[in-house]
């Protein structure tokens, strides 16, 4: 008996010593730098991008669709629920050059004045958050053209009133600021600036903004998504157009839901905002959460894989 308590103990602190130098050298292989992954599941909130990037070689084709108001004067049953109508649809690929850095085109309705847009936009990310702490943040730089290719207004004080080809272009720039605070919790802070050649009367050429948002991790396929967008107007301008058209600005809110579906990221959300792109929602929300003019919205992200192996 006492043999065999002895044997017991010797393999007891045999296997604690080899545990032990087992941690250690997981410790020692395991790089200090190690990049933090999945901040996001996707590049885009609701109507905030992220600092995330499709790979190498990957294609990513993603539909976004606005409905109507749900209430307010303009929703509720008779148009059910806003689902009759159509704000803005837009149809988008981006593709991986590199691991972070991204070129996409896409093509939108367009929600104000200014109609049938085609967007070249770029997506890298030169700063990556690490899992130690030693990179605190991920930053991106997104920038974007949009040109319209509607015919042109015969009213002069309108916003599609093109003289020129260079009219009809407007660009955004934007640095996008992100941190994974744990599994379930990641923020993103997007300073924006805005440059419209041509405006309607009185309207502003250039524009800053600053979108805060943040992801939520309910369970391993589902996680609740909001962003909230702040323009900087001038407030001459804000009475002016008040003045003009009886309209007042407000600021972008969505919220939403993400799921997962293992070959898609699917996004039902509820925005104020009825443009999609950032060269219109950014500038002209006239629509107010207040008064029942938020709608349905949903966005579906289906990514390719172009690499041979």
């Amino acid at each position: 008996m006492k043999k065999t308590l002895l044997i017991l103990l010797c393999l007891t602190s045999a296997t604690s010593y080899a545990q032990e130098d087992l941690e250690k050298l997981i410790h020692i292989d395991t790089p200090k730098n190690e990049k933090v992954t999945a901040t996001f599941k996707s590049g885009n909130l609701i109507n905030l991008k992220t600092t995330e990037t499709i790979h190498r070689n990957e294609m990513d084709f993603r539909v976004d669709h606005r409905f109507g108001d749900i209430a307010g004067s303009a929703g509720g049953g008779k148009n059910f629920f806003g689902l009759d109508n159509s704000t803005d649809i837009r149809i988008g690929f981006d593709y991986g050059l590199l691991d972070n850095l991204n070129i996409g085109i896409a093509r939108a309705k367009g929600a104000t004045e200014v109609r049938q847009l085609f967007e070249g936009n770029v997506k890298y990310r030169f700063i990556d958050q690490t899992v130690d702490n030693s990179v605190p943040i991920s930053v991106a730089l997104f920038a974007s053209t949009t040109l319209s290719a509607m015919e042109a207004s015969t009213d002069k004080a309108s916003a599609a009133s093109f003289d020129t080809f260079s009219d009809r272009l407007s660009y955004v720039t934007q640095l996008i600021i992100a941190r994974k605070f744990s599994s379930n919790l990641s923020l993103v802070l997007v300073p924006s600036y805005l440059h419209r050649n041509y405006t309607a009367h009185n309207d502003q050429n250039d524009l800053f903004a600053l979108g805060i948002g943040g992801r939520a991790k309910v369970s391993n396929r589902v996680a609740l998504v909001a962003d909230y967008t702040i323009p900087f107007r001038k407030s001459s301008n804000k009475k002016y157009r008040e003045d003009l058209s009886g309209q007042r600005y407000y600021n972008a809110l969505g919220i939403g839901i993400e799921m997962d579906t293992g070959g898609h990221i699917f996004h039902l959300n509820f925005t104020n905002a009825t443009a999609i792109q950032e060269s219109q929602f950014i500038s002209e929300t006239n629509s107010s959460w207040a008064k029942g003019q938020f709608r349905w919205g949903f966005s579906i992200a289906r990514r390719f894989n172009f690499n041979k192996k």
